[in-house]
């Protein structure tokens, strides 16, 4: 399992790289264990000076605007997720012997001996509304839970606060699982995969491994994506403990040790007396908010993780009914004119964009931002057919524009050059005179928003206002 290292760091030399959401509470946590905390940061604007003042009060060395030296006597380093393998520091770190943890390793090191088993949650798209699915289904069985990791809760502070917890419902980023060589879940799923964040990782194959890492050391269940290929091969290289089972989950009818769906109902043969023979029925698709195809694969996911635990069947079904999606995750606006006015814009990448446009038909599709590297024509090929029109705005529209011509020339196109505030309204506005009663109006960017916007919410937020506002001119 996790290696012998103490919790107990009295006298050890830590180097914390980053400030901000993880590396703050990460140098207080060791400084509070004995640990002699050197915090290095790039940046050296107001909040880093805010939060750099709160660490020294604690007695805790910060440089600010500088991250790339190693501070003397480094025995080890905890980093920020986001700070990319290849920097100076590390690349100081690995040639001294000195060891590098993310703050979920930490975490995981830190947890007593009578610790909450993870229930681990990755993939490129759909980690967040399938944890907490999973945290809700946890709930309705009557377990103490909570949705944490990249989700928004601290893992130190799961692990070390005063609140008893029967399992933990983990989202992890595969840049946290980069740095977390130790952890061991309980069960884990890599919901699926397609390339995102190879400027961090370097390529397809080292952001995939990253991902793969989840599986290692799996006591339960090691659960994958049918329909992706990749996801079990990651299941088939792990090193799992004796007994671990593959856990395979598909919107089609399931085999021996799958979950999956038969005339709409979700049914699991994995977790049953006779899985060859016998299948347990969990809950209705309609149970699922909002039962798109996508949204039922996660449904699958987190049910297959609970069922590994041990939940039952009812608990799946009472914990999807409660489950409420956040906000800009395929979240119908309004009506208008017979057209439905759809709010993703979470698709941030090709692969989510493509599972959202594959929820509807017709559709009139809002699209474009800064593509990140990425390109378009499988998934304007996959999806032509389902397209009244489109609308393009951001950076990189051009790229979807130029794909569009390829593979889908019949399609209308708007191409919105503006960027200022009033330029989602325009894109709405011209969206809603190209679609027809019975159509979708369709906000799923396939790109990132840091463009026009602060991030995906407010982007979303904006299409939201847009709709309402068209609809108060009607």
């Amino acid at each position: 399992m996790t290696s012998s290292v103490p919790s107990d760091f009295q006298g050890k030399h830590v180097t914390v790289a980053g400030l901000g959401v993880s590396g703050v509470p990460a140098a207080k946590v060791l400084h509070a264990r004995g640990a002699i905390v050197t915090v290095v940061n790039d940046g050296d604007d107001a909040r880093a000076r805010e939060q750099a003042a709160e660490l020294e009060a604690l007695g805790i060395t910060v440089r600010l605007g500088d991250g790339a030296t190693l501070p003397e006597g480094t025995e080890l380093i905890v980093t920020a997720p986001g700070w990319k393998p290849d920097k100076p520091l590390f690349l100081a770190a690995g040639k001294a012997g000195v060891p590098v943890w993310g703050d979920v390793e930490l975490a995981w090191r830190l947890r007593g001996p009578d610790a909450a088993p993870w229930l681990a949650v990755t993939g490129t798209n759909g980690k967040t509304t399938t944890v907490q699915m999973l945290a809700s289904i946890l709930k309705a069985a009557g377990l103490r839970t909570a949705a944490v990791g990249n989700i928004g809760v601290s893992l130190l502070d799961a692990v070390l606060g005063e609140e008893q917890y029967d399992v933990l419902a983990v989202e992890l980023s595969s840049y946290q699982l980069h740095w977390a060589p130790s952890l061991r879940a309980h069960s884990a799923v890599v919901l699926n995969l397609a390339p995102d964040h190879l400027d961090w990782h370097g390529s397809m194959e080292a952001y995939a491994a990253d991902k793969g890492r989840i599986y290692e050391g799996n006591r339960v269940a090691c659960v994958y994506n049918v329909a992706d290929k990749l996801t079990e091969d990651l299941v088939r290289e792990a090193d799992v403990e004796e007994g671990c089972r593959a856990i395979g989950f598909t919107l089609g009818t399931p085999g021996p040790s799958q979950l999956g769906v038969v005339e709409g109902i979700l049914v699991d043969r994995a977790f049953v007396e006779d899985r060859h023979k016998n299948a347990q029925e969990l809950a209705e698709v309609s149970d699922v908010n909002p039962p798109a195809p996508h949204n039922i694969a996660n449904a699958l996911a987190a049910a297959g993780l609970a069922r590994a635990f041990g939940v039952p069947a009812k608990a799946v079904r009472d914990g999807l009914r409660a489950f409420r999606p956040d906000a800009h995750r395929i979240a119908h606006v309004a009506d208008l004119d017979g057209v439905a006015y759809v709010d993703d814009s979470k698709a941030t990448n090709t692969h989510a964009a493509e599972a959202s446009l594959a929820a509807y038909e017709p559709i009139v599709w809002i699209a474009g931002g800064l593509a990140k590297g990425a390109t378009f024509d499988e998934l304007v090929a996959k999806s032509a057919k389902r397209l009244r029109g489109a609308v393009l705005i951001g950076a990189d529209r051009a790229l979807i524009r130029e794909a569009l011509a390829r593979h889908a020339p019949e399609v209308p196109v708007v191409d919105l050059e503006r960027t200022d505030t009033g330029a989602m309204l325009q894109a709405v506005t011209e969206a809603k005179r190209l679609a027809q009663p019975g159509d979708t109006v369709l906000l799923a960017p396939a790109c990132a928003s840091m463009d026009m916007f602060t991030n995906y919410n407010q982007r979303g937020d904006a299409f939201a206002a847009a709709v309402r506002e068209l609809g108060a001119g009607a």
